[in-house]
């Protein structure tokens, strides 16, 4: 039985940032993941010649400054991603208004003045508190851990520097972010407006939200930028899994925990499905305090009063996913990649929706003429659990209702409608085990917020926590701070130097301007490197694979790999392979593949396994 150092439940960004972090300081690393690709709702699915992206896709924490984790991490672990920068950061089409975010504050603050004249002096005053505080706070004493795990000696250094600022920030940790706006604003008005703020970044309204964290989420964003991975999603989890499988670490793809392996109080591996056991020293849990304290621990290793706990919890509101695909001209030319539509000023229901179209940024993602939309909402539809038929029923309406809000925003949209799928928050749960599709686990509100969530070490021994349960909460670069932190308290349990932010750290992160067209994707590559990720692009990463159908060779696998730069992992599939069943038939595979069937012409994937066969990490291929 081989044994791990450190063994990872989930692969996805939580997951991901703790495994390449401890295989980068050389731990032995094993990812267990029960979908076929990492990412969890950080990456992307194929139709119709589209990449859509199937959850996150508004991404922070990239840039030059402001709460940049996901540049410190790739800067950490030395993997080179380049990312699309939003030239403004998103729309909100609020109460027949459309407010546009800029990067620029102070521009941001004079057109909101405009809306709300009557509070034109306090929100200049609101917006330089935030920003004074956020720059002391978050900029000039960058640390990138969980708050449970902050190292004292920083946090004091940083308190010591900026002692007001530090006061004024611990004040906010318990009240909420309406209490913090009434310091400032009288208008009924200008309250429905940062609701619908703190509900689309949390999923809370403002009388829920901790004003501790509405007052980094205000200003972080024209701080640091808004961001998207060229080439899609999905080469954000394809670079970490690149680092992994590079510094040695396993993946499990397709494995599902039955339950994680507990010995007199000590957390020692987890069982696959059929009684499989694989051990470890340490284990990462990365999904959610329901499923770890509900299913997954052993029932004599949850006190009485955990358990309690964690049944009290109140989860976000369940969700919805559109994802269509429009023909261009349908889109206005002032559209920015990111548009937050408001049904109702008054209250959250669910014709509020976000709508992502990155299409206008990365013209790689849909073929030229349309533009991929992915709208995302809360559903708060009592789902059919039981009959089929009317489960359809419900999901076809929701679609059309859906279609119905993007409509409004859009003239004539339904009629260019050329590909839609929706996502259920049934869909959600089975593929991303989101209890109630509930995407961001439990609220971040009052009550249940930072050091009254789970915290990165649990009450058993060896076992530790990430993800959107824990302390850091909802977000992509939370997650990704709490999967640091995992990493980092493993490392000093174990005596070993942790990950910390160093002012002359090299940068690995290229940031370039949209927009990002096919001439430019896998522009560092050399020429047949280049030619080979853009014939594994190809694939459509199916789900049911046909060119697998006779076969146990991983193809999807390993043209995923391929086209996020991962020769490394992708060669080892196939060593893998060949090691247990000798040498392949490229061309069987291809009369199988699903492009051939449907379009005529399959993915090359005789060219990919033969230019793998030859591949020699220690050389550069330029030929």
């Amino acid at each position: 039985m081989v044994h791990y150092d450190v063994l990872v439940i989930g692969a996805g960004l939580s997951g991901l940032a703790s495994a390449s972090l401890l295989a980068k300081r050389g731990l032995k690393v094993a990812v267990v993941e029960s979908n076929y690709h990492p990412g969890g709702s950080c990456g992307t699915f194929v139709r119709e010649g589209t990449k859509f992206d199937i959850g996150s896709a508004m991404l922070y924490g990239f840039g030059e400054r402001g709460f940049n984790a996901h540049r410190f991490l790739f800067n950490s672990i030395e993997e080179e991603i380049t990312m699309i920068r939003h030239k403004e950061l998103y729309a909100v089409n609020f109460d027949g208004k459309r407010i546009i975010f800029y990067p620029d504050i102070d521009r941001f603050v004079a057109q909101l003045s405009e809306i709300f004249p009557s509070e034109k002096k306090a929100l200049k005053k609101f917006y330089g508190d935030m920003g004074t505080m956020y720059r002391h706070i978050m900029m000039d004493n960058p640390t990138y851990a969980s708050t449970d795990e902050l190292d004292k000696k920083n946090s004091a250094k940083g308190m010591m520097k900026h002692p007001l600022s530090f006061i004024r920030f611990i004040g906010l940790l318990n009240i909420s972010a309406y209490k913090l706006l009434k310091r400032y604003f009288k208008d009924p008005a200008i309250f429905k407006f940062f609701d619908k703020l703190t509900s689309t970044y949390c999923y809370t309204t403002t009388k829920e939200t901790p004003a501790v964290l509405a007052a980094v989420m205000f200003v972080d964003n024209h701080f640091g930028g808004s961001y998207y991975p060229a080439g899609s999603t999905q080469m954000l989890p394809g670079k970490m899994e690149k680092s992994i499988e590079e510094h040695g670490g396993t993946f499990f793809y397709g494995a599902t925990v039955s339950q994680i392996y507990v010995k007199d109080g000590v957390a020692k591996g987890v069982y696959l499905g059929q009684g499989k056991l694989i051990e470890a020293d340490d284990v990462i849990f990365t999904g959610t305090v329901w499923n770890l304290y509900q299913h997954l621990l052993p029932k004599e290793a949850v006190k009485k009063k955990k358990l309690a706990w964690v049944n009290s919890l109140v989860p976000t509101y369940p969700s919805g996913v559109l994802y269509t695909l429009v023909d261009k001209n349908v889109i206005p030319e002032d559209t920015l990649p990111i548009e937050m539509l408001v049904g109702s000023p008054d209250r959250i229901d669910d014709s509020e929706v976000t709508a992502y179209i990155l299409s206008i940024d990365d013209k790689t993602l849909c073929p030229p003429g349309y533009h991929s939309v992915t709208a995302i909402g809360p559903s708060f539809v009592k789902w059919n659990t039981t009959d089929k038929k009317v489960y359809l029923e419900q999901k076809e309406a929701e679609k059309e209702r859906l279609l119905g809000v993007l409509e409004k925003r859009f003239p004539g949209f339904k009629d260019h409608v050329r590909f839609v799928e929706l996502a259920t928050p049934l869909t959600i749960e089975r593929y991303l085990h989101k209890n109630g599709g509930a995407v961001a686990g439990p609220k971040q509100m009052i009550g249940q917020h930072m050091l009254k969530r789970q915290h990165i070490r649990t009450d058993i021994a060896h076992l530790y926590c990430a993800g959107e349960s824990t302390v850091m909460g909802t977000g992509t670069p939370t997650v990704t701070v709490s999967g640091i932190s995992a990493a980092n308290a493993i490392l000093k349990d174990r005596g070993m130097e942790p990950f910390v932010y160093h002012p002359n750290q090299k940068n690995f992160v290229r940031i370039i301007e949209p927009p990002f067209i096919m001439k430019d994707l896998y522009s560092e590559a050399s020429p047949l490197e280049k030619k080979i990720m853009l014939k594994a692009r190809r694939c459509r990463d199916c789900e049911h694979p046909t060119c697998m159908a006779m076969t146990r060779l991983d193809i999807r696998g390993i043209n995923r790999r391929i086209a996020a730069g991962n020769f490394v992992g992708a060669k080892q599939c196939l060593d893998e392979y060949m090691k247990q069943n000798g040498d392949f038939i490229g061309e069987d595979f291809e009369k199988r593949c699903i492009e051939k069937l449907e379009n005529g012409t399959p993915v090359a994937i005789t060219d990919i396994m033969s230019f793998l066969r030859e591949y020699d990490h220690g050389s550069k291929t330029d030929a």
